[in-house]
């Protein structure tokens, strides 16, 4: 097996065969977060490319003592990528409107009714990926990515108020699913 750096040393050549090793390396984790930041699969695997074409053009800038390690520079740029394609595309989207789901969405949920039951790893993907577009930005910058309100506002053109209520909204929602799934599972079972 090729040492991580000697395919970045490569790739810092040009070399096809690195640039194609490295992507077979990072492809598929990345693409669960670009997954996290669009509306569908082939809007990731879009934002996916774009941010490959950055990492190979932008490949010998990277320095593994300063940037520290190249998944999480790779990451980096995909959220970044993804970022600048909501932004992008946002004028072109015909979303939901955000306050329409405020009358969905109880304003508090009792943490006691959510049961001990586990919940399957794709089913919370699932739920989190179904937010509206501007509960999932905030929520997965804020959970994913550990970004603060005030650099989430930055990032989105928005306040910081306005990315603390839209967390809340997205965990409200989140709870809401979550409750209803293992409330389906539990009528399952006496079924």
């Amino acid at each position: 097996m090729i040492s991580e750096d000697k395919i970045i040393s490569d790739c810092k050549k040009g070399k096809s065969s690195a640039q194609d090793m490295l992507f077979r390396i990072y492809a598929p984790r990345m693409l669960g977060v670009c997954l996290r930041y669009t509306c569908n699969k082939q809007e990731a695997e879009d934002v996916l490319q774009d941010s490959f074409i950055k990492v190979f053009k932008n490949i010998g800038s990277f320095n593994n003592e300063n940037k520290g390690s190249i998944g999480g520079w790779i990451r980096r740029i995909c959220v970044n990528t993804a970022l600048n394609n909501y932004r992008d595309t946002l004028k072109y989207r015909q979303e939901t409107d955000i306050d329409i789901f405020k009358g969905n969405i109880p304003d508090n949920t009792d943490d006691d009714e959510i049961s001990e039951e586990p919940i399957e790893k794709e089913k919370i993907l699932q739920i989190i990926h179904d937010l509206p577009a501007g509960y999932k930005l905030v929520f997965n910058l804020y959970v994913f990515e550990q970004y603060t309100h005030q650099q989430i506002a930055d990032e989105l053109n928005i306040s910081a108020n306005t990315s603390k209520t839209q967390l809340m909204k997205a965990r409200t929602f989140i709870k809401k699913k979550i409750l209803e799934l293992q409330t389906a599972h539990q009528i399952s079972k006496v079924i």
